[in-house]
């Protein structure tokens, strides 16, 4: 069983920066494909970015592409979404998520809220 937990979200203006942490509890952390996804209010949970075991390869929605960045430490079994240039729609709630081969982990999410 692996746990997840998100820290680093909040209010911020246009245009400014967050970056989001997200930790797992277990080894098995350094296995796993991790990601990043959000959820808007009214609208369908969506993917943001996904990155492999190794760091090595990275994928980014259309939307978000250019603007975050995802990264790992494994030593740390912690997960990172650096998140710049933010726009009003980015507001969500954004999970970590991860698993040997499907995301069947996920962890509770934390508010971004950015303000026109």
């Amino acid at each position: 069983q692996v746990q997840l937990v998100e820290s680093g979200g909040g209010l911020v203006q246009a245009g400014g920066s967050l970056r989001l942490s997200c930790v797992a509890s277990g080894r098995a952390f350094t296995r796993y494909a991790m990601g990043w996804f959000r959820q808007a209010p009214g609208k369908e949970r969506e993917f943001v970015s996904t990155i492999n075991w190794s760091n090595s390869n990275r994928n980014y929605a259309d939307s978000v592409k250019g603007r975050f960045t995802i990264s790992r430490d494994n030593a740390q079994n912690t997960l990172y979404l650096q998140m710049n240039s933010l726009k009003p729609e980015d507001t969500a709630v954004y999970y970590c998520a991860g698993g040997p081969v499907s995301y069947i982990y996920w962890g509770q999410g934390t508010q971004v809220t950015v303000s026109s």
